[in-house]
């Protein structure tokens, strides 16, 4: 069974010779210490990339964007937005010293600013496909090409609002956010029809859906703003012939079922404790052969235990999670993230792996 096989097998839920075993790679940039590792990944695990489809063109406006500074190590980016229903302004704090950026304010900030942005004509979904194929001929058998959709209805939102708005206005204006989630799926319902008919898949994935999930929402809002407007998107990809992957952290313990519900096919990265609440063996238990578990070795365990203790712990997992030779791709919760540490932690990738590959001899 070759690793794209393998792959195609964990997203359709059927039964295989071993577990999946993949790594995300958001490596640190320009960082030629995980060189072994990416070599390691690249010969021994199964392969994804990504496929970001630039096919949704938003309402074309006029934008101003500057900057001013702050301090030492930030500025901050000002872009406003100035469209026929009004101004729109957020602004951002972009490090000076390799940092990730930090959201200050977002576009919407009231329930008016809600009104004026569905007042503004909805987005273009078209445009040139070609790419995907070629990028998934070079990926061969090595893996798959995942058609990444960005975020969902929710996370789009909280992307808009921020959280802390969109935790208010889900209490005091509930039907506007749920005009604005409406509308957002109706857009990404296009973008799948239009992939789906030009031969792009079967693979896809969506992200966001912790944004609006415990602690910040209880699970009434999960289901009412993640499980009501990704429902319809994943039909239409299952009645195209693909698969759904979703990426959410968190704990998930009490919405669980609402993954199921909406029809996630493979879920990264179900956490048990104390990251998560939920352990391997009992998501197995609740998803049967419904949904795939991708993960879930914690990725500071790759940096701070030693290869016999990750060994253990993958091979803990694969009892808990294989029992019926499907539903499970090893992996760690997020890609390698510490700078300059690529070597201290390839022991602990390579016996993840290699405890995995062990499965099929």
């Amino acid at each position: 069974m070759n690793r794209r096989e393998r792959l195609r097998r964990c997203y359709f839920h059927e039964e295989m010779d071993r577990p999946g075993v993949y790594s995300r790679t958001g490596f640190p940039e320009d960082d030629p210490t995980y060189d072994r590792l990416k070599a390691y990944l690249a010969a021994h695990s199964e392969l994804k990339r990504g496929w970001h489809p630039p096919i949704i063109r938003e309402p074309t406006v006029r934008a101003e964007v500057h900057t001013e500074p702050i301090s030492a190590d930030f500025e901050r980016e000002i872009t406003v937005l100035h469209t026929p229903a009004g101004e729109f302004r957020a602004s951002r704090f972009l490090s000076l010293r390799g940092q990730p950026e930090l959201p200050e304010t977002h576009f919407i900030k009231d329930r008016r600013d809600a009104e004026r942005w569905l007042s503004l004509p909805k987005p273009e979904v078209g445009g040139d496909v070609s790419s995907f194929f070629e990028l998934d001929r070079r990926m061969g058998d090595a893996g798959i090409v995942d058609v990444g959709l960005g975020t969902n209805p929710a996370g789009y939102l909280n992307g808009m609002l921020g959280s802390e708005t969109l935790a208010f206005m889900s209490i005091t204006d509930r039907d506007v956010v749920h005009e604005l989630c409406q509308r957002r799926m109706e857009t990404l319902q296009e973008a799948i029809k239009y992939l789906l008919a030009r031969g792009v898949g079967p693979f896809f994935g969506l992200s966001g859906h912790e944004l609006v999930a415990p602690p910040i929402h209880g699970p009434k809002d999960f289901w009412d703003f993640n499980v009501k407007y990704d429902r319809p998107l994943n039909d239409l990809i299952h009645d195209g012939g693909g698969r759904v992957h979703v990426h959410c952290h968190g704990r998930l313990a009490l919405v669980f079922q609402g993954f199921l519900e909406m029809g996630v096919d493979v879920l990264h990265p179900v956490e048990p404790p104390p990251m998560g609440d939920l352990t391997a063996a009992q998501a197995k238990a609740l998803a049967g052969d419904r949904l795939t578990i991708e993960g879930n070795i914690q990725i500071a365990h790759m940096y701070e235990h030693t290869p016999a203790e990750v060994r253990a712990e993958t091979e803990a997992l694969i009892r808990d999670a294989f029992a019926d030779h499907r539903g499970l791709i090893v992996s760690p919760t997020a890609s390698p993230y510490i700078r300059g540490a690529g070597e201290e932690c390839f022991p602990m990738y390579r016996a993840m792996i290699d405890a995995v590959l062990a499965q099929a001899s």
